[in-house]
């Protein structure tokens, strides 16, 4: 049998109240950020992963010392970026690439329905209402991510030791995470309860606010945070980890895009394109740490080991001896070590165009160990991420990676302009233009096919499922929003797709106490 989900195991603990408003209850600013950094001071405790860096000890900390001083205020909005990415594979540290890729038809769980049922559940498209994967790697964690965002927001906005230029900069820095998270919210969950404050006493029974009503907030925070944030990268000491103004461009023309504003999609991406800071790469040096196509990577701990298991759930894409590393192992008998625990779908690897340099530089099959695989049978699994020991040459822990976690790149920004262009009066031609730039560098000819809407349309839908393949949900959420989820997953996948399985379920824990949230239909 493959290896095991470790992040699909039942969670050790279990939290009595609402997430939404746990973080909240403390009522003054001051015990709300104290209790949010004894929280974290805990999960890098338990996770043996270096998570934050505040000035020590974490639990004593008053939120008047954290914002007496810009240093300290960066030093707190780094720990945000540290918690979204090292903290065991869960929501913007891999899961959303992985349980999103499930849901879709870009990944095939290789597990039977009794090994891992959690995750299996996501393959089939028949998640139960108490699948605990849901509260623990997609509701806690986003919703954590905000309160400290409101937290860090609230206790700027009363410092009197930092400098406005800081405050401008880390308030900008905490509405783009909480745009980003409000972003795989309410598209993994629809309606959510909208947390823009610390005050326990208005978020205590939260109802679930309209989709549209969340849109517009995060479309609010990341004007706010393009008029807040710098232009550069200096932040992040020259370092692509820090999201800037460009980010928050990136990630609105995403937002107006799903959201069918068009006009102002183009607008933005063409922003982030005609920027100097920012060009497309040669398809093996797209996701290594600050490449000129990264908008904004996060950057993993390095002394975890292995840390590659950080970057979308590398273990679980890859093969654990690929190529053969370990060739005194006989094959015969450790097959499941050349297998991934995710392959790609049929579906998705015969979508490739022939030639398409994207098969064969982020697409790898088991046929390059030694010897038999699996009795013949050969896997495809994505391949965007080389770092870690289950490939060659094996990084161990402490030492420079050649790869961050890419979240925003240039190449998406492209495909956004030619979608809202083909959408927009005589943006064909415009369109078509755009989506020659994505197939070039793909050693793919000229798009030859039919001009009309309908046509070119199709294209770009196919171009971004080739091009963005497991990266963020991308394919899950297009299929949600060109509304074709269900016949198309239906189709590819050989059993039915009910349309109430695109929406998560409101995790049962929160339902028993805020008695104003609503289960989603059909659970």
């Amino acid at each position: 049998m493959p290896k095991k989900f470790p992040f699909s195991q039942t969670p050790k603990e279990s939290t009595p109240q609402s997430f939404v408003v746990l973080i909240t209850r403390q009522g003054k600013v001051g015990d709300i950020f104290l209790y949010i950094l004894a929280i974290l001071f805990s999960l890098s405790s338990t996770s043996c992963k270096k998570l934050v860096s505040i000035p020590e000890p974490v639990n004593t900390i008053t939120t008047a010392e954290t914002f007496s001083a810009d240093a300290q205020a960066n030093s707190t909005m780094s720990g945000i970026y540290a918690n979204m990415m090292n903290n065991g594979l869960v929501f913007s540290d891999g899961a959303i690439s992985i349980y999103s890729g499930l849901s879709a038809d870009e990944l095939v769980d290789l597990f039977s329905p009794t090994a891992n049922p959690t995750a299996y559940q996501f393959f089939k498209n028949d998640i139960l209402y108490n699948n605990s994967n849901i509260t623990t790697y997609f509701w806690k964690p986003a919703y954590f991510a905000i309160n400290q965002a409101n937290s860090i927001i609230s206790g700027i906005a009363s410092s009197t030791g930092m400098s406005d230029s800081a405050k401008k900069v880390f308030t900008g820095e905490a509405k783009f995470v909480r745009a980003f998270c409000y972003f795989y919210l309410t598209n993994l969950f629809g309606n959510v309860p909208l947390v823009l404050t610390t005050d326990f006493n208005q978020t205590a029974l939260l109802a679930r606010a309209d989709q549209a009503i969340i849109y517009q907030n995060i479309i609010q925070d990341l004007k706010d945070a393009q008029g807040l944030l710098l232009e550069d990268f200096s932040v992040g000491k020259g370092e692509r980890i820090r999201p800037n103004k460009w980010a928050a461009t990136a990630l609105l023309a995403r937002v107006y895009l799903f959201t069918q504003k068009y006009d102002s999609a183009i607008t933005q991406a063409n922003s982030v394109i005609n920027n100097n800071q920012y060009n497309l790469v040669d398809l093996n040096n797209v996701f290594n740490k600050n490449s000129l196509e990264s908008i904004w990577q996060l950057q993993q701990d390095i002394s975890y080991s292995p840390y590659n298991a950080t970057l979308e759930g590398l273990n679980y894409f890859i093969p654990k001896f690929y190529p053969n590393i370990n060739p005194s192992v006989p094959v015969s008998t450790n097959l499941t070590r050349y297998m991934p625990s995710l392959s790609l779908s049929n579906e998705l690897v015969n979508s490739f165009d022939s030639g398409d340099l994207r098969k064969q530089v982020w697409v790898g099959n088991t046929s390059a160990t030694t010897g038999s695989v699996s009795n013949g049978t050969v896997y495809y699994f994505a391949l965007k991420y080389i770092l870690g020991s289950s490939t060659v040459p094996p990084f161990s822990s402490n030492t420079a990676p050649p790869q961050y976690y890419t979240v925003l790149r240039l190449g998406e920004q492209y495909l956004i302009r030619a979608e809202a262009e083909a959408n927009s009066p005589n943006g064909i031609s415009a369109a078509i233009s755009d989506l020659n730039i994505i197939r070039a560098r793909a050693q793919l000819l000229p798009y030859a096919g039919p001009s009309d809407q309908t046509s070119v349309i199709n294209a770009i839908m196919h171009e971004r499922q080739v091009e963005l393949f497991c990266e963020w949900g991308h394919r899950w959420f297009d299929l949600k929003r060109w509304d074709v989820a269900t016949q198309v997953l239906t189709a590819n996948k050989g059993f039915p797709v009910n349309i109430n399985s695109l929406l998560l379920p409101i995790p049962s824990s929160e339902i028993q106490i805020d008695y104003n949230l609503i289960q989603n239909p059909g659970y």
